[in-house]
């Protein structure tokens, strides 16, 4: 593929990624159109040249977003196509972390819309999409784990990704989490009213140290404030022919003749 075709079709690329994101603001049957218009570009990209993984991953993103705006069939229609792409965008790029996500997070909402049990395909396939993300990634999906392993009833493994999100700081505020409907299996147990409470000490420890660093940088701001200040007191009184240089450690002023 030249250079020039390739600027080419990554401008028509952007063009289709914005035409989503102005779908996702609207509604109705405006939103769908935009959809639709963005669905034909990236076809359009892809056709008669090697696929593109940013292509496929954008376009299932956006059946991703679209299929949480329908119900019924229409939805599951659209959820099918979007893990489609997902998982051809994978194919292409097995490190594309998006589609890893999404992936996962697009079969366990398939999943719940469905109202299937915990042991359908679906939630294996999910949990098999964050285990690669994690691969890719570390720490990216392990909160989706923790949500897979409290649906399937694993205190221990959903703790330990619990405390890996921390870790890794991608832990969902503490009231996402307390709301989170894939938690509502553990959020009554000792261990996990245990973890939310160690997410309080967490924050209480960080406090003084954060304050220390402020006042370490107010500090040296007002150091730097005062050198300038006396800098230019030295400048005013320097006798013409003489050069006031300040002494870094002791603000002593040393003046030398020309």
């Amino acid at each position: 593929m030249s250079l020039l075709s390739s600027f080419t079709k990554g401008s028509r690329l952007q063009a289709a990624i914005k035409t989503v994101a102005e779908a996702r603001k609207s509604e109705g049957g405006k939103a769908d159109q935009l959809f639709i218009k963005a669905y034909a570009a990236f076809a359009e990209i892809l056709s008669g040249d090697l696929v593109s993984a940013q292509s496929l991953y954008n376009w299932g993103f956006a059946l991703l977003q679209q299929a949480r705006t329908k119900t019924g069939d229409t939805a599951i229609k659209l959820y099918e196509e979007a893990i489609t792409k997902f998982s051809f965008c994978s194919t292409v790029d097995p490190n594309f972390l998006g589609a890893a996500i999404d992936g996962g997070v697009a079969l366990m909402e398939l999943a719940r819309l469905k109202a299937v049990g915990i042991d359908n395909v679906l939630y294996a396939f999910a949990k098999e999409h964050f285990e690669r993300a994690e691969k890719i990634h570390k720490g990216s999906a392990v909160y989706n784990l923790a949500c897979i392993h409290s649906l399937m009833g694993n205190d221990d493994a959903c703790l330990s990704a619990l405390s890996n999100a921390v870790k890794h700081g991608s832990l969902p505020s503490e009231q996402e989490v307390l709301s989170d409907p894939d938690l509502e299996n553990v959020k009554t147990k000792s261990w996990f009213l245990d973890f939310i409470a160690s997410l309080h000490t967490i924050v209480e420890k960080s406090e003084p140290m954060a304050e220390a660093q402020v006042k370490q940088k107010k500090y040296a701001l007002v150091q730097s404030e005062v050198k300038t200040k006396i800098q230019a007191s030295v400048a005013e009184v320097a006798p013409i022919g003489e050069a006031a240089v300040i002494d870094a450690e002791d603000s002593s002023i040393i003046t030398s003749e020309h």
